[in-house]
């Protein structure tokens, strides 16, 4: 590959295990990797951070399939079902199952901190996917760029409309995903289409919050123009139904359309896309998190770490301001024009 890594020394492990041994409140003989021997041979547990969203669902279908491409054994995966407390709580069960490495999606960046110092105290590396935590230690974060994800909504969302009001869905703001989708939508907007007006709805992820926020703005809001959802996964369904609800749901072409936009690339977003229900929606990939998520742990289990540059796989790590590495994989705008892509993994899975 073009990752260029470097192979820590054994003395250099070893140097590393006995500080982490003393600086911790919890040691353990199990977890710790030792001389790396125990660590590439041993197994690797996967924590979710929901289940009721299609795109986790189908990272979770991906993750044994691009763990036997990988030769990564991987425990049972393990959801949290949308509670940072759970997670934490997750993590310490897969510890203290002696894994030897973990691949969580953290939900909330800053208390997945609690999860990583326990990680690292007994010598367990570990890789974040899809959110990066706010602090710890990690091998690598296997993310878009979410910064990305606003400024392609805004860009599709003010060329439609140029003029009126918007409302972004958004994502949980105590994610680093949802506040940098929320403010680079909003920059984005100030800046480029200075007379579009954007509203906001905090929904957390949640459905029931997205549902419940959006009949009540459309009811002060009939002359609404534009939405971006910051899940479609998990806002897709309870958006077409307050609209469908209020009969202000109209196909694109319709003078009366409200124009949408969404985040995530799952089979119901591109039927929606050819129904002409909404607009377009930025592809998060799913296989691929599931497939360098795996190759990164797998990798730091081996003793590797990385530099920032470009990979073999048309994507940049970079270095955060904590101190992390990223790596930023491509996730591409998906409108009518380009639905029906093949290479497009939401065109590869069933829309169940």
């Amino acid at each position: 590959m073009k990752i260029r890594t470097k192979i820590l020394t054994a003395a250099a492990a070893t140097v590393s295990a006995v500080v982490l041994a003393g600086c911790g409140s919890t040691t353990d003989s199990g977890g710790a990797a030792g001389d790396g021997g125990g660590a590439k041979d041993g197994k690797v547990g996967v924590g979710l951070p929901l289940l009721t969203s299609p795109f986790w669902q189908a990272y979770n279908n991906y993750v044994p399939q691009m763990a036997e491409e990988q030769g990564v054994e991987t425990l049972p995966t393990v959801n949290s079902n949308s509670d940072p407390t759970q997670q934490i709580t997750d993590i310490n069960n897969m510890l203290n199952q002696n894994v030897a490495g973990l691949v969580v999606a953290p939900l909330d960046s800053a208390a997945i901190v609690a999860g990583l110092n326990q990680a690292e105290r007994k010598g367990v590396p570990v890789v974040a996917v899809d959110v990066a935590p706010e602090k710890g230690k990690v091998a690598m974060v296997v993310r878009a760029n979410n910064v990305a994800y606003g400024e392609k909504a805004c860009t599709y969302l003010g060329d439609e409309i140029k003029s009126g009001k918007v409302v972004q869905i958004q994502g949980d703001l105590a994610s680093v995903n949802g506040r940098e989708r929320s403010e680079a939508f909003r920059s984005c907007m100030k800046t480029k289409y200075p007379d579009v007006k954007v509203l906001e709805i905090p929904a957390e992820w949640k459905a029931e919050k997205a549902a419940s926020g959006l009949d009540s703005l459309l009811n002060a809001n009939p002359d609404l123009k534009g939405i971006y959802m910051q899940a479609g996964g998990v806002y897709l369904a309870p958006t077409l139904q307050a609209l469908k609800s209020k009969n202000m749901l109209f196909k694109a072409g319709d003078p009366k359309h409200i124009a949408i936009v969404s985040n995530d690339g799952i089979p119901q977003e591109f039927e929606a896309i050819r129904k002409g229900e909404i607009d377009a929606t930025v592809s998060q990939p799913a296989d691929a998190y599931a497939k360098w998520g795996l190759y990164y742990i797998k990798q730091a289990m081996a003793g590797k770490t990385f530099e920032p540059g470009p990979t073999d796989h048309g994507s940049t790590i970079v270095k955060l301001p904590n101190g992390m590495l990223e790596d930023q994989l491509p996730a591409p705008l998906v409108t009518k024009e380009n639905v029906d892509d093949k290479e497009l993994w939401g065109n590869t899975v069933g829309g169940e």
